[in-house]
Protein backbone atom coordinates (compact mmCIF):
# COMPACT_ATOMS: atom_id res chain seq x y z
CA UNK A 1 0.00 0.00 0.00
CA UNK A 2 3.02 2.26 -0.88
CA UNK A 3 0.39 4.62 -3.28
CA UNK A 4 -2.54 5.43 -1.24
CA UNK A 5 -3.15 8.81 -3.43
CA UNK A 6 -2.86 12.40 -3.00
CA UNK A 7 -5.11 14.54 -1.33
CA UNK A 8 -6.95 17.77 -2.60
CA UNK A 9 -8.93 20.20 -1.69
CA UNK A 10 -12.27 21.67 -2.90
CA UNK A 11 -14.96 24.37 -1.65
CA UNK A 12 -18.58 22.74 -2.75
CA UNK A 13 -21.95 23.92 -1.92
CA UNK A 14 -20.15 25.96 1.13
CA UNK A 15 -17.68 22.95 2.58
CA UNK A 16 -14.20 21.99 2.21
CA UNK A 17 -14.02 18.95 0.81
CA UNK A 18 -11.44 16.09 0.77
CA UNK A 19 -10.77 14.34 -2.63
CA UNK A 20 -8.16 11.67 -2.88
CA UNK A 21 -6.98 11.11 -6.29
CA UNK A 22 -4.52 8.25 -8.03
CA UNK A 23 -3.15 7.95 -11.11
CA UNK A 24 -2.01 10.59 -13.83
CA UNK A 25 -3.93 13.58 -14.48
CA UNK A 26 -4.48 12.51 -18.55
CA UNK A 27 -5.80 9.14 -17.80
CA UNK A 28 -9.54 7.91 -18.20
CA UNK A 29 -11.58 9.52 -15.18
CA UNK A 30 -12.83 7.20 -12.58
CA UNK A 31 -14.91 8.32 -9.95
CA UNK A 32 -15.11 5.86 -6.46
CA UNK A 33 -18.42 7.37 -4.19
CA UNK A 34 -18.14 5.84 -0.62
CA UNK A 35 -21.06 4.36 1.25
CA UNK A 36 -22.57 5.72 4.99
CA UNK A 37 -19.91 6.53 7.07
CA UNK A 38 -16.77 5.13 4.66
CA UNK A 39 -14.38 7.05 3.43
CA UNK A 40 -12.65 7.39 0.23
CA UNK A 41 -9.39 5.77 1.33
CA UNK A 42 -11.45 2.34 1.59
CA UNK A 43 -11.22 2.09 -2.13
CA UNK A 44 -7.69 1.49 -2.15
CA UNK A 45 -8.15 -1.90 -2.13
CA UNK A 46 -9.48 -2.25 -5.09
CA UNK A 47 -7.77 0.20 -6.92
CA UNK A 48 -4.65 -1.57 -6.44
CA UNK A 49 -6.15 -4.70 -8.05
CA UNK A 50 -7.13 -1.90 -11.56
CA UNK A 51 -5.04 -3.11 -14.40
CA UNK A 52 -5.69 0.19 -16.41
CA UNK A 53 -4.00 3.64 -16.01
CA UNK A 54 -7.18 5.47 -14.51
CA UNK A 55 -7.01 8.63 -13.13
CA UNK A 56 -9.53 8.25 -9.96
CA UNK A 57 -11.18 10.87 -8.09
CA UNK A 58 -13.07 9.69 -4.48
CA UNK A 59 -14.38 11.98 -2.57
CA UNK A 60 -15.05 11.85 1.42
CA UNK A 61 -18.53 12.99 1.44
CA UNK A 62 -19.72 16.01 3.83
CA UNK A 63 -19.18 14.82 7.75
CA UNK A 64 -16.95 11.89 6.79
CA UNK A 65 -12.99 11.57 6.81
CA UNK A 66 -11.49 14.83 5.99
CA UNK A 67 -14.58 16.81 4.43
CA UNK A 68 -16.11 19.25 6.73
CA UNK A 69 -19.06 18.68 8.70
CA UNK A 70 -22.18 20.04 7.51
CA UNK A 71 -24.29 22.27 10.40
CA UNK A 72 -27.70 21.24 9.87
CA UNK A 73 -27.98 17.80 9.39
CA UNK A 74 -27.06 15.17 6.36
CA UNK A 75 -29.65 14.67 3.31
CA UNK A 76 -29.33 12.84 0.01
CA UNK A 77 -30.10 16.15 -1.87
CA UNK A 78 -27.16 17.88 -0.41
CA UNK A 79 -25.33 14.76 -1.50
CA UNK A 80 -26.86 15.07 -4.66
CA UNK A 81 -25.65 18.60 -5.16
CA UNK A 82 -22.33 17.87 -3.74
CA UNK A 83 -21.65 15.29 -6.80
CA UNK A 84 -22.67 17.60 -8.93
CA UNK A 85 -20.21 20.52 -7.71
CA UNK A 86 -17.11 18.03 -7.88
CA UNK A 87 -18.30 17.26 -11.32
CA UNK A 88 -18.53 20.58 -12.31
CA UNK A 89 -14.97 20.46 -11.36
CA UNK A 90 -13.61 17.74 -12.83
CA UNK A 91 -15.82 16.53 -15.31
CA UNK A 92 -17.45 19.37 -16.88
CA UNK A 93 -17.89 19.15 -20.19
CA UNK A 94 -17.57 15.28 -20.17
CA UNK A 95 -20.21 12.44 -18.89
CA UNK A 96 -18.53 10.68 -16.19
CA UNK A 97 -17.95 7.10 -15.17
CA UNK A 98 -19.60 6.82 -11.27
CA UNK A 99 -18.69 3.42 -9.41
CA UNK A 100 -20.45 4.22 -6.02
CA UNK A 101 -20.96 2.03 -2.87
CA UNK A 102 -23.81 1.42 -0.74
CA UNK A 103 -24.96 5.03 -0.09
CA UNK A 104 -22.92 6.45 -2.61
CA UNK A 105 -24.59 3.79 -4.99
CA UNK A 106 -27.88 5.30 -3.96
CA UNK A 107 -26.44 8.77 -4.66
CA UNK A 108 -24.84 7.80 -8.07
CA UNK A 109 -27.67 6.14 -8.96
CA UNK A 110 -30.32 8.82 -8.46
CA UNK A 111 -28.00 11.71 -9.26
CA UNK A 112 -27.75 9.50 -13.18
CA UNK A 113 -31.97 10.06 -13.26
CA UNK A 114 -31.60 13.76 -12.21
CA UNK A 115 -29.19 14.43 -14.68
CA UNK A 116 -28.92 11.75 -16.94
CA UNK A 117 -26.23 13.47 -19.58
CA UNK A 118 -23.75 14.45 -17.46
CA UNK A 119 -23.40 10.17 -16.40
CA UNK A 120 -21.75 7.64 -19.28
CA UNK A 121 -21.78 4.27 -17.45
CA UNK A 122 -22.82 3.61 -13.87
CA UNK A 123 -22.00 1.13 -11.29
CA UNK A 124 -23.71 0.06 -7.71
CA UNK A 125 -22.13 -2.01 -5.56
CA UNK A 126 -24.83 -2.92 -3.01
CA UNK A 127 -26.31 0.36 -3.10
CA UNK A 128 -29.81 -0.66 -4.26
CA UNK A 129 -32.16 1.81 -2.03
CA UNK A 130 -33.19 1.94 1.72
CA UNK A 131 -35.82 -0.20 3.17
CA UNK A 132 -39.52 0.46 2.06
CA UNK A 133 -41.46 3.09 4.07
CA UNK A 134 -45.00 3.90 4.56
CA UNK A 135 -46.51 7.45 5.34
CA UNK A 136 -47.41 5.37 8.77
CA UNK A 137 -43.84 5.30 9.85
CA UNK A 138 -43.78 9.13 9.92
CA UNK A 139 -44.80 9.68 13.17
CA UNK A 140 -42.48 6.86 14.90
CA UNK A 141 -39.91 8.89 13.10
CA UNK A 142 -40.39 12.03 13.48
CA UNK A 143 -40.55 11.36 17.42
CA UNK A 144 -37.18 9.54 17.14
CA UNK A 145 -35.68 12.21 15.48
CA UNK A 146 -36.92 14.99 18.21
CA UNK A 147 -36.00 12.49 21.20
CA UNK A 148 -32.04 12.39 19.43
CA UNK A 149 -31.95 16.41 19.05
CA UNK A 150 -31.38 16.80 22.60
CA UNK A 151 -29.04 14.22 22.89
CA UNK A 152 -24.97 14.28 21.74
CA UNK A 153 -24.14 11.75 19.65
CA UNK A 154 -20.81 10.29 20.05
CA UNK A 155 -18.71 7.37 18.93
CA UNK A 156 -17.13 5.25 20.74
CA UNK A 157 -13.52 6.21 21.77
CA UNK A 158 -10.90 3.27 21.41
CA UNK A 159 -7.59 3.15 23.34
CA UNK A 160 -5.32 2.22 19.91
CA UNK A 161 -5.67 1.48 16.38
CA UNK A 162 -4.86 -2.03 17.04
CA UNK A 163 -8.50 -1.90 19.23
CA UNK A 164 -10.25 -0.85 16.29
CA UNK A 165 -8.48 -3.24 14.06
CA UNK A 166 -9.02 -5.98 16.09
CA UNK A 167 -13.01 -4.48 16.35
CA UNK A 168 -12.92 -4.51 12.11
CA UNK A 169 -12.00 -8.45 12.02
CA UNK A 170 -14.78 -9.06 14.81
CA UNK A 171 -17.10 -7.52 12.40
CA UNK A 172 -15.60 -8.92 9.10
CA UNK A 173 -13.53 -12.04 9.57
CA UNK A 174 -12.52 -11.82 5.81
CA UNK A 175 -10.57 -9.02 6.87
CA UNK A 176 -6.93 -9.37 7.41
CA UNK A 177 -4.60 -7.80 9.85
CA UNK A 178 -2.85 -5.42 7.02
CA UNK A 179 -6.51 -4.42 5.88
CA UNK A 180 -7.81 -3.76 9.38
CA UNK A 181 -4.99 -1.51 10.17
CA UNK A 182 -5.34 0.41 6.94
CA UNK A 183 -8.80 0.69 7.50
CA UNK A 184 -8.54 1.62 10.86
CA UNK A 185 -6.13 4.90 10.22
CA UNK A 186 -8.26 5.75 7.74
CA UNK A 187 -11.61 5.65 9.56
CA UNK A 188 -10.43 7.84 12.69
CA UNK A 189 -7.59 9.71 14.22
CA UNK A 190 -5.50 10.17 17.29
CA UNK A 191 -7.16 13.05 19.23
CA UNK A 192 -4.98 12.40 22.33
CA UNK A 193 -2.58 9.85 23.11
CA UNK A 194 -4.66 6.75 23.91
CA UNK A 195 -7.63 8.48 22.61
CA UNK A 196 -8.67 7.02 18.76
CA UNK A 197 -12.01 8.69 17.62
CA UNK A 198 -13.39 8.57 14.11
CA UNK A 199 -13.03 11.10 11.50
CA UNK A 200 -16.75 11.18 10.92
CA UNK A 201 -19.54 13.63 12.14
CA UNK A 202 -21.42 11.72 14.78
CA UNK A 203 -24.30 13.27 14.19
CA UNK A 204 -25.26 10.53 10.87
CA UNK A 205 -26.05 8.13 13.79
CA UNK A 206 -29.51 10.57 14.53
CA UNK A 207 -32.03 9.50 12.79
CA UNK A 208 -33.06 11.22 9.78
CA UNK A 209 -36.67 12.44 10.21
CA UNK A 210 -37.38 12.02 6.39
CA UNK A 211 -38.62 9.22 5.30
CA UNK A 212 -36.88 6.73 2.24
CA UNK A 213 -39.81 7.51 -0.32
CA UNK A 214 -38.71 4.29 -2.60
CA UNK A 215 -41.48 5.84 -5.48
CA UNK A 216 -39.45 9.20 -5.88
CA UNK A 217 -36.26 7.35 -5.91
CA UNK A 218 -37.43 5.01 -8.43
CA UNK A 219 -39.14 7.82 -10.54
CA UNK A 220 -35.26 9.56 -11.01
CA UNK A 221 -33.87 5.53 -11.81
CA UNK A 222 -35.89 5.47 -15.04
CA UNK A 223 -34.64 8.53 -16.24
CA UNK A 224 -31.51 7.23 -16.14
CA UNK A 225 -29.93 6.65 -19.67
CA UNK A 226 -26.23 5.00 -18.95
CA UNK A 227 -25.82 1.59 -19.00
CA UNK A 228 -25.91 0.07 -15.67
CA UNK A 229 -24.29 -2.78 -13.39
CA UNK A 230 -25.58 -3.69 -10.09
CA UNK A 231 -23.42 -5.84 -8.28
CA UNK A 232 -24.72 -7.89 -5.33
CA UNK A 233 -22.20 -9.41 -2.44
CA UNK A 234 -23.62 -12.76 -1.90
CA UNK A 235 -23.23 -13.44 1.76
CA UNK A 236 -24.38 -9.32 2.09
CA UNK A 237 -27.02 -8.71 5.12
CA UNK A 238 -26.54 -4.64 5.14
CA UNK A 239 -29.02 -3.04 2.92
CA UNK A 240 -32.55 -2.26 2.59
CA UNK A 241 -33.16 -4.38 -0.73
CA UNK A 242 -32.70 -7.41 1.29
CA UNK A 243 -36.02 -6.72 2.88
CA UNK A 244 -37.59 -6.90 -0.56
CA UNK A 245 -39.97 -9.91 -1.76
CA UNK A 246 -38.57 -11.14 -5.15
CA UNK A 247 -41.14 -9.46 -6.99
CA UNK A 248 -40.43 -5.98 -4.66
CA UNK A 249 -36.77 -6.60 -5.99
CA UNK A 250 -37.91 -6.81 -9.76
CA UNK A 251 -39.57 -3.72 -9.24
CA UNK A 252 -35.81 -1.62 -8.31
CA UNK A 253 -33.79 -3.42 -11.08
CA UNK A 254 -36.59 -2.97 -13.68
CA UNK A 255 -36.55 1.08 -13.35
CA UNK A 256 -33.43 1.03 -15.49
CA UNK A 257 -33.33 0.72 -18.77
CA UNK A 258 -29.83 -1.07 -19.54
CA UNK A 259 -29.23 -2.96 -16.20
CA UNK A 260 -26.96 -5.77 -16.00
CA UNK A 261 -26.25 -7.75 -12.19
CA UNK A 262 -23.14 -9.38 -10.98
CA UNK A 263 -22.53 -11.40 -7.99
CA UNK A 264 -19.62 -11.76 -6.13
CA UNK A 265 -19.15 -14.75 -4.14
CA UNK A 266 -18.01 -14.94 -0.35
CA UNK A 267 -18.09 -11.22 -0.20
CA UNK A 268 -20.48 -9.30 2.23
CA UNK A 269 -21.89 -5.49 1.73
CA UNK A 270 -18.15 -4.29 2.28
CA UNK A 271 -17.63 -6.49 -1.22
CA UNK A 272 -14.46 -3.99 -1.76
CA UNK A 273 -12.64 -5.08 1.31
CA UNK A 274 -13.59 -8.96 1.20
CA UNK A 275 -12.60 -9.33 -2.62
CA UNK A 276 -10.93 -6.53 -4.38
CA UNK A 277 -9.47 -8.20 -7.41
CA UNK A 278 -12.92 -9.70 -8.22
CA UNK A 279 -14.68 -6.07 -8.20
CA UNK A 280 -12.12 -4.45 -9.68
CA UNK A 281 -12.33 -7.02 -12.68
CA UNK A 282 -16.07 -6.54 -12.66
CA UNK A 283 -15.56 -2.73 -12.86
CA UNK A 284 -13.13 -2.74 -15.79
CA UNK A 285 -14.92 -5.48 -17.77
CA UNK A 286 -18.25 -3.09 -17.80
CA UNK A 287 -16.51 -0.26 -18.49
CA UNK A 288 -14.79 -2.12 -21.58
CA UNK A 289 -18.36 -2.85 -23.10
CA UNK A 290 -19.00 -1.25 -25.96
Amino acid sequence: MSNTGRSTFHQCNGLRYHVREWGPDGAPMLFLLHGWMDVSASFQFVVEELQKEWHIIAPDWRGCGLSAWSEGGYWFPDYYADLEALLDIYSPNHPALLVGHSMGGVIACTYSGIRPERVSKLISLEGFGLARTTPTDAPTRYRRWLDELITEQRFRVYNSFDVLAARLIRENPRLNDEKAQFIARAWAQETNPGHIEMYSDPRHKRANPILFRLDEILACWREVSAPTLWVFGRDSKGTGYLKDNPEQLKERKSAFKHLQESWVEDAGHMMHHDQPAVVAKLIESFLAQS
